[in-house]
């Protein structure tokens, strides 16, 4: 039997169309990513140097905890611990999360900064696995370390949202290199809109080929090394074009985990980090997302250019492979994640309406939840008989206060 060549001819033909039309679509959105970038980097004008950042904010500046997560990092730690405790900001505290290492990370930190065991109140706001100890010191008034059970990074990091005291937090990698004054560089947006701004990103650099002593960038240059040459590249235009326009859109669905700003209050409401997932980064701004639009608040998750991060970049495909692999399974699995919450609002939302157009099928002694109000519970929840329907509204967001709405009574 003859090949048929002409259907042959005609599948080629297709394949090949499609592969040259996704690269043209690909292009274009590249276009108007540097576009819409250009257009961002114009209007911020030439960014201020440390001295000039501090006198301009440090009146103005919202307190910050420092959430950086430790596993098995006994070599390093102690190192990158002063290298936090140095920054320049006049308010935030430092919290160092030891997840359970199985070196002798905690007593590192012990003898490094004459650590005692220190008792803490703090409330449990987000799930997290059980914490066996806390360390400060007098010396390092700004310093808290965690002791807890292994639990993953996301974990460790809800383990700090609990305990951290302050408004907004930063979740940073103990292993990460930080310029001198990142929190003053990304502050900004919080103190031009404290009301809408939750979430902010900075610019991460790769420190491959460049000059590091005592935790800081002493001189930048250019790797030898051909893949992280290219990963150099990458990530520039990734950071430099993709993020601010996406920022600029108010569609960022990444903050990099080596380095974001969040308010508290917003990443408790969401539940913090979820466990079980690869991209935990990428997962909490989806969740972020999510639980603002149901409310139908007016927010914005926003991305500074400026570096305020370093980190290595896998010189050897082994280790290049191994870490896109991570990055691939994290993405598809937030990303159907976050299709069934949607669905699952949904349905919730469904089910209000229809509660709303009959009322006569609603339980008489239920409560109904308002729209606005998350819940993974049942919209209905059972009163005590002859206390009525109460209806409950969302309460209003005043950021940095503590205001309860009162119950209204039924319509």
């Amino acid at each position: 039997m003859m090949p048929d060549f002409a259907s042959l001819q005609g599948a080629v033909l297709t394949v090949a169309t499609t592969i040259i039309a996704i690269g043209i679509l690909q292009n274009a959105i590249y276009l108007f990513q540097m576009i819409l970038a250009y257009i961002v980097l114009r209007g911020r004008g030439a960014p201020q140097d440390a001295t000039e950042s501090w006198w301009t904010l440090s009146d103005v500046t919202l307190p910050i905890s420092l959430l950086a997560p430790a596993y098995n990092e006994e070599a390093t730690i102690a190192e990158s611990v002063r290298s936090l405790l140095a920054l320049h900001y006049p308010n935030f505290e430092v919290i160092v999360i030891n997840d359970g290492s199985t070196d002798a990370t905690l007593d590192t930190l012990i003898d490094a900064f004459q650590l005692e065991s220190v008792h803490r109140s703090y409330e449990e706001s987000v799930e997290h696995r059980r914490v066996q100890g806390l360390y400060g010191s007098s010396d390092h008034p700004r310093l808290l370390v965690v002791d807890k059970e292994n639990g993953g990074k996301a974990d460790a990091l809800n383990t700090g949202i609990s305990l951290a005291r302050m408004p907004l937090f930063c979740a940073v990698d103990a292993d990460s290199v930080l310029e001198a004054d990142p929190l003053l560089r990304v502050i900004q947006p919080f103190v031009d809109d404290p009301e809408r701004v939750v979430a902010v990103g900075g610019a991460i650099r790769l420190a491959n080929g460049s000059t590091i002593r005592a935790g800081r960038v002493v001189s930048i240059g250019l790797p030898t090394n051909p893949l992280a040459l290219l990963q150099t590249m990458e990530y520039l235009r990734a950071f430099l074009m993709a993020r601010l326009a996406w920022s600029r859109m108010n569609a960022l669905m990444l903050i990099f985990g080596a380095f974001g700003v969040f308010r508290r209050d917003i990443a408790v409401a969401v539940g913090g980090y979820s466990h079980g997932t690869v991209g935990e980064d990428l997962e909490i701004i989806v969740k972020i997302h999510r639980h603002l639009r149901d409310l139908e608040q007016d927010y914005e998750i926003l991305f500074v250019p400026e570096p305020v991060c370093w980190t290595e970049a896998p010189e050897s495909l082994a280790m290049l492979a191994q870490q896109r692999k991570r990055w691939q399974r994290g993405s598809p699995g937030d990303f159907f994640q976050a299709c069934r919450h949607a669905g699952q609002s949904a349905l919730r939302d469904g089910r209000r309406r229809w509660l709303h157009q009959h009322p006569h099928r609603r339980h008489p002694g239920a409560t109904h939840r308002g729209p606005g109000i998350r819940s993974d519970a049942s919209d209905l929840v059972e009163r005590p008989p002859g206390l009525g329907v109460l209806r409950r509204v969302p309460r209003p967001y005043l950021f940095l206060r503590n205001i309860h709405q009162p119950r209204l009574p039924d319509p």
